[in-house]
């Protein structure tokens, strides 16, 4: 019987994971298949607070993985094909290689995985020039041109923030009319430096090791154009990874995202604790996700020792 374990290696999984070591709780955590979750997929990370210089998406992972096990925690890269939820617990989880494991506390940070557009050069150049967070990559691309891809909030925000450092920002969605809401579609249209292209569709990425421009279809002319940029990001949305809990019966929101009860890390079912992008439909940011590991730990903690 292990006493927490914790799903998922990114930023939460991972100071969720430094925080009930040092308590001594010894936490399993279950990487997974792609260890570290996005943030592996991002070359430089310059928003993240005690790095002046930056550092790499997975160096930044890794070493948040490296302090955990210096303070106890264990890590396997094994995937939870299966869980049992049992309010108060035990859980039992079900590993990719066979075993079955108990455990008294869970901490759910499994993260949530971009859409995508599925087009040519688009997995190819991620990290390149592809990228799906305006927030943590816009500061790359100072004076040149770039591409937002979406039609909702999401995208009128990522286009936005995008002026401050483009030259220009190209604002391309598949329908002729935008899903924002109506004020931030007429601050987005109201900016010099973006540039509508509606009822278009991206076709293809165009680029060798970097991003260099996109194909897309104007579907009213059938004309196909190719638009010099050095960036595409996705404005999609996202998608939680959280249908094998939400099956077992965890709550989440209409989106899939897990719902936390009242800024903690507290689901529904008492022992089950949520923390990062699969609890985070606003901010999916990297800083925000460690915070919410820290405060699933501690509530963690504090459920282990209140049902001794």
């Amino acid at each position: 019987m292990e006493k927490l374990v914790i799903i998922g290696n990114g930023p939460a999984g991972s100071t969720a994971a430094i925080y009930a070591a040092r308590a001594g709780l010894k936490p399993l955590v279950f990487a997974g298949n792609t260890p570290g979750g996005l943030l592996t997929q991002t070359s430089d990370v310059e928003n993240f607070p005690g790095f002046p210089d930056g550092v790499g998406g997975f160096d930044l992972v890794m070493n948040m993985q490296f302090q955990a096990e210096k303070f106890g925690a264990y890590f396997e890269y094994e995937e939870i094909t299966a869980v049992k939820i049992v309010s108060g617990g035990p859980h039992i989880l079900t590993v990719s290689d066979g075993r079955i494991i108990e455990t008294q506390a869970l901490i759910i940070a499994a993260g949530a995985v971009p859409k995508r557009l599925e087009v040519p050069g688009e997995d190819r150049l991620y990290g390149n020039g592809v990228s799906a967070c305006a927030t943590c990559d816009g500061a790359f691309y100072k004076d040149v041109p770039v591409a937002v891809a979406g039609g909702g909030d999401s995208a009128m925000e990522e286009a936005l923030f995008l002026t401050r450092f483009a030259s220009e920002v190209h604002l391309i969605h598949r329908r002729d009319q935008l899903r924002a809401s109506l004020i931030m579609a007429e601050r987005a249209k109201k900016h010099p430096k973006i540039k509508f292209h509606l009822n278009c569709l991206i076709t293809e990425i165009v680029g060798d090791k970097k991003v260099s421009g996109i194909r897309f279809l104007d579907r009213e002319s059938n004309k196909e154009t190719l638009l010099p940029c050095s960036a595409v990001f996705t404005a999609l949305g996202h998608t939680p990874c959280s249908k094998l809990f939400r099956d077992a019966g965890v709550e989440t929101d209409i989106s899939g995202f897990i719902v936390v009860k009242n800024n903690t890390s507290l689901t529904n079912i008492p022992g089950v604790f949520a923390a990062g992008d699969c609890a985070d439909p606003a901010y999916r940011q990297a800083i925000i996700a460690a915070g919410m590991g820290a405060r699933a730990a501690m509530d963690a903690e504090k459920f282990l020792a209140d049902a001794e």
